[in-house]
């Protein structure tokens, strides 16, 4: 074999090897931009073994139907944890909060392996760069709790998700959130 033909094959190995890394990136970071981003905090002072009712504050989403959905959510989820609603004067009110929008996110796609360090040192090459501009809408819930006596924020849930163009996914979303967001709730 000759030394041309053996760096010839070296070469196209590399190139192999960097495409499959660079498409491992892309897949995971891809894949965790598909994860919803849910967190919370909390008083670490407050006693919620004392929180046993709850009421609405209010719900602003700037969609009726979103109100609903959210109330409904929320309440299955402090139900489940042992918590009453009523119609005013819980021992803990609660409100929440929806908005929505546009997150551009640049996509670089590399054809060929054009410019930078090659077997030889610093060299130009034939690859090409393409950048389009992604739109993607990202919708951010934040629900909070209070102590109704001392009005203090006790307890705080934020979610932010991309949204789908598909109003029944954004709903399994939400639930499935909310789930995750109130999953270690009451704090102990």
């Amino acid at each position: 074999m000759s030394i041309a033909f053996i760096r010839v094959r070296r070469k196209h190995i590399m190139s192999q090897k960097l495409s499959l890394f660079l498409l491992g990136i892309a897949l995971f970071s891809g894949a965790a931009s598909l994860n919803a981003q849910v967190k919370t905090d909390y008083d670490h002072n407050a006693n919620f073994s004392s929180y046993k009712t709850y009421s609405w504050l209010k719900v602003q989403s700037g969609d009726p139907l979103w109100d609903d959905r959210i109330k409904q959510d929320v309440d299955s989820q402090l139900a489940a944890k042992g918590w009453t609603k009523v119609d005013s004067n819980g021992d803990a009110s609660v409100s929440a909060f929806r908005s929505t929008q546009d997150q551009q996110t640049l996509d670089t796609l590399y054809n060929g392996f054009g410019g930078g360090w090659r077997f030889r040192g610093f060299g130009g090459g034939d690859g090409m760069a393409t950048t389009t501009t992604e739109v993607t809408k990202v919708g951010n819930v934040v629900i909070d709790i209070f102590d109704s006596h001392t009005e203090k924020l006790v307890w705080r849930g934020t979610d932010s998700d991309d949204l789908s163009s598909n109003a029944d996914k954004n709903i399994q979303k939400l639930a499935k959130d909310l789930n995750n967001m109130f999953k270690k709730f009451p704090p102990k």
